[in-house]
């Protein structure tokens, strides 16, 4: 049987199994791998998933919340006794059993810290006074520290002393006296030389991150230099953590993950997994703004024409309008998307702000421009006479160029300006600037149209 078949057929086994009894079940569970075992979970009813859970060894509850999304985590925690809770965190790396504190209240939080050990809790305190969302927040505590005067051998040691309770694959970073991280040492460092050799003399220049910056950056510099581990310092520069390449990669997937759903309006859950009531109440808010942008539109339209006006426009015009506005919000929608995710991997520097947001009102006025020919020579050849078509088409093309240009700078300015506000992009950058494409889209296009067919005398 392929490896991919394997966990579907264990599924389907699980499901027997809770039919059968939740004991039964929890038996199955413990065969598979933790991350299956949390899937699963998530589709069974919060009673099952806790007879199922509470049944399960102390080591197999750690391994399956160190999986578990957060509405499942959070179930399960809050059910859980404090003395199960403590024998739990004290199986996690520290960085994890925080995420697990997190679900269970200060109060419950508190007494936890209370009954570890005094090393864990101080481990533990030092990462609950950091931002989740911070380098500080996702570090380990749990590693191997190396002095510039050791030798090879000295480290060597010291992991076969500490190496049960630190990370693996994380390599070692190498101290001064005051803490500061001077070196790093990879696994195969310690592996491939003599233990007389001195670890000055083999060290790298350690990568390094301030604890109070984002995740996202941290994660970016690890995947950006093919790092296994950046050292995050306190602001005296002491080494207070490490990330992780683990860490990093499951980071850069949740940031994008979240993008994607914030370009849509929705929260970074698991949207499958949510009744339909929730997921309804999570996208419509948006929907607001795009209801206003049409009714912003309709008032422009209004104005040109309600009775009384003097405008040109006639119908052949309004009949592109919706050429207008789908060319628009494409283009802001590409634009602002590519941005959003620029800033997300690193790839858009803010030195290189400049020179992309020029890039990509190129690109928009270049797809104006073709879209805007080709508008141009169907309107001239569909719309009445020769020189009534040649009007229409000059104004209608000459309009999507302006319109399309404009969409494209809206599609860079909008996510710049976020950033700079410290905003995240990916919020505005879905249906606020749809309609914001649409509302200056259609008011350019108008224009636009009503002022070449006034100069050409059409209308």
């Amino acid at each position: 049987m392929s490896s991919s078949e394997q966990p579907q057929v264990d599924h389907r086994r699980f499901q027997e199994a809770l039919e059968a009894s939740s004991k039964v079940a929890a038996e199955v569970l413990g065969d598979v791998h933790a991350a299956d075992a949390a899937t699963w979970l998530q589709d069974v009813t919060d009673e099952q998933a806790w007879e199922v859970f509470a049944l399960l060894s102390t080591e197999d509850q750690a391994d399956l919340l160190e999986h578990a999304e957060d509405g499942l985590a959070r179930e399960l925690v809050t059910r859980m006794s404090s003395k199960g809770l403590r024998e739990v965190v004290e199986e996690l790396p520290s960085d994890k059993a925080v995420d697990v504190l997190a679900e269970a209240g200060e109060r419950v939080t508190a007494d936890i810290l209370g009954s570890v050990s005094r090393e864990t809790a101080e481990d533990l305190r030092a990462l609950i006074s950091h931002n989740p969302e911070s380098a500080g927040g996702v570090m380990t505590t749990e590693f191997v520290l190396a002095r510039d005067d050791d030798r090879i051998g000295d480290v060597v040691k010291e992991i076969k002393k500490e190496g049960e309770d630190s990370e693996e694959n994380l390599g070692v970073f190498v101290v001064d006296k005051a803490g500061t991280p001077v070196g790093y040492l990879s696994d195969r460092d310690l592996l491939t030389h003599s233990i007389h050799d001195s670890v000055s003399d083999l060290m790298a220049e350690p990568f390094v991150i301030a604890a109070d910056e984002d995740q996202e950056a941290a994660a970016t510099m690890i995947a950006k230099y093919a790092l296994s581990a950046l050292a995050v310092v306190d602001e005296a520069g002491v080494l207070v953590g490490v990330i992780s390449l683990d860490d990093a990669q499951v980071i850069l997937e949740e940031e994008a993950t979240e993008d994607v759903h914030r370009l849509v309006g929705t929260s970074p859950t698991q949207q499958t997994r949510l009744p339909i009531l929730v997921r309804a109440s999570q996208r419509l808010p948006l929907m607001g703004i795009t209801v206003a942008g049409g009714l912003a539109s309709a008032q422009i339209l209004s104005a040109f024409l309600g009775p009384g006006t003097q405008s040109p426009i006639n119908e052949a015009i309004l009949r592109y309008l919706p050429l207008i506005v789908g060319l628009a919000g494409n283009v802001g929608v590409q634009t602002s998307t590519i941005l959003v995710r620029g800033f997300a991997t690193g790839e858009v520097e803010r030195n290189r702000e400049r020179e992309v947001f020029v890039s990509e009102v190129a690109v928009g006025a270049l797809i104006g421009l073709l879209c805007g020919v080709v508008t141009f020579l169907f309107a001239a050849w569909m719309e009445g006479s020769l020189e009534e078509g040649v009007a229409i088409g000059l104004s209608v093309g000459t309009a999507v160029v302006a319109a399309v240009t404009w969409a494209g700078a809206l599609g860079g300015a909008v996510p710049m300006l976020c950033r700079r506000m410290d905003i995240d992009p990916a919020v505005v950058a879905g249906a606020f600037l749809i309609s914001l494409s649409d509302i200056s889209g259609v008011a350019i296009y108008m224009v636009v149209a009503d002022q070449l067919l006034s100069t050409l005398g059409q209308g």
